[in-house]
C-alpha cells in the first residue's frame, strides 16, 4: 500500500493504522482529476487490506483542502455550461457528477473507521470529504466553509446528504445558505468536529491516539458497528445524492455560475443577477 505511486495522496501503514495525506497537486491540496480518480481506488484497497484497522485522513502542508480545483476540473463543467446544452451533455455531466459522488462515498463505505485530522482551510469539497469520515478532529487554526453557494452551485457530492446526520438543521442551513467561514471553536460547538487540538501536530496526535484505540478492538466487531450505524442512514444519503445530481444536471447552468467562475479567475467579487 505505502509503495503505490499515488499522485494525489501520500499513504503509510504502521501498527494497523493507515495515514492518508492529501497532496494536491493543486494549491492547498485542491481536488483535481487525480484526486477524484484515485480516491475510490485508494479506499477500496484500504477496505480490503486486513492489516489496516483504522484510517487517518489529513492534508499535507498547512491546509486540509481548498476544495474542488476549478481550473483542473473545468472540463467537467464545460459541456453542460454550453449555450443550449441538451440531453446528451447533461447526461454526460450527470454521469461525471455521480462519479465524483461515488469517490466520496468510497470513504464513507470503507469498513475501516476513518478519522479526519483537519488543519487550516477545509472548503467546499473538503467538507464533503470530512462529512464521509466517522470521526473529525480539528486544530485550533482550522477554518470551514460550505462555500458552493458562493460560486453559484448547489453542493452536490456529499455535504447536503451527510451533514444532516451530523449537524442540526438550523446550523446546516446557516452554513449552506450563507457560505460563511467558521472557525474550529464554532465547528466544535455545532458538532461538525468532535474535539479541537492546539495545533497541527496535536490534532494528528489526537487522531493517532483514537486510531490506536480502535485498532486494538476486534476488527470484525468494528466492521459490524459501522455496518449497523450506517444501515439506517445509507438509504437517505443515497436518495439525497441522486436527487441533487439530477437537480444540478438540470439547473446548474446559469449566468450566475458563469459569473462566479469568471470572478474567481479575475480575483474580484461576483455580481449575481439570478439568471
Amino acid at each position: 500500500m505505502s509503495e503505490h505511486a499515488w499522485k494525489a495522496f501520500e499513504v503509510s501503514v504502521a501498527d494497523h493504522i493507515a495515514e492518508v495525506a492529501l497532496t494536491g497537486p493543486g494549491k492547498g491540496n485542491a481536488m483535481g482529476p487525480d484526486f477524484w480518480s484515485e480516491l475510490p481506488q485508494l479506499f477500496g484497497q484500504l477496505d480490503a487490506d486486513d492489516d489496516v484497522r483504522a484510517v487517518i485522513l489529513t492534508g499535507s502542508g498547512r491546509h486540509f483542502s481548498y476544495g474542488l480545483d476549478l481550473v483542473a476540473m473545468g472540463g467537467t463543467l464545460s459541456s453542460v455550461l454550453a449555450d443550449g446544452a441538451k440531453a446528451r451533455p447533461r447526461t454526460e455531466f450527470l454521469d461525471s457528477l455521480r462519479g465524483l459522488q461515488n469517490a466520496i462515498t468510497a470513504v464513507a463505505d470503507c469498513r475501516k473507521p476513518v478519522i479526519a485530522a483537519i488543519s487550516g482551510w477545509c472548503i467546499g469539497g473538503g467538507v464533503d470529504l470530512i462529512a464521509a469520515a466517522d470521526i473529525r478532529y480539528a486544530s485550533a487554526d482550522a477554518r470551514f466553509s460550505v462555500r458552493e453557494v458562493k460560486v453559484g452551485m448547489v453542493a452536490d457530492v456529499g455535504s447536503l446528504a451527510r451533514l444532516p446526520l451530523i449537524l442540526n438543521d438550523g446550523h446546516l442551513r446557516e452554513l449552506a445558505l450563507t457560505g460563511k467561514d467558521i472557525d474550529a471553536a464554532r465547528a466544535e460547538k455545532i458538532g461538525l468536529v468532535n474535539d479541537v487540538a492546539d495545533d497541527q501536530d496535536a490534532v494528528l496526535a489526537l487522531a493517532r491516539e483514537t486510531a490506536a484505540q480502535i485498532a486494538t478492538n476486534p476488527p470484525l466487531v468494528v466492521h459490524g458497528i459501522k455496518a449497523v450505524l450506517d444501515h439506517t442512514r445509507s438509504a437517505a444519503v443515497h436518495d439525497s445524492l441522486r436527487y441533487v445530481a439530477a437537480w444540478n444536471s438540470a439547473f446548474l447552468p446559469s449566468n450566475d455560475l458563469t459569473e462566479a467562475i469568471t470572478a474567481v479567475f479575475e480575483k474580484r467579487a461576483p455580481e449575481f443577477t439570478g439568471e
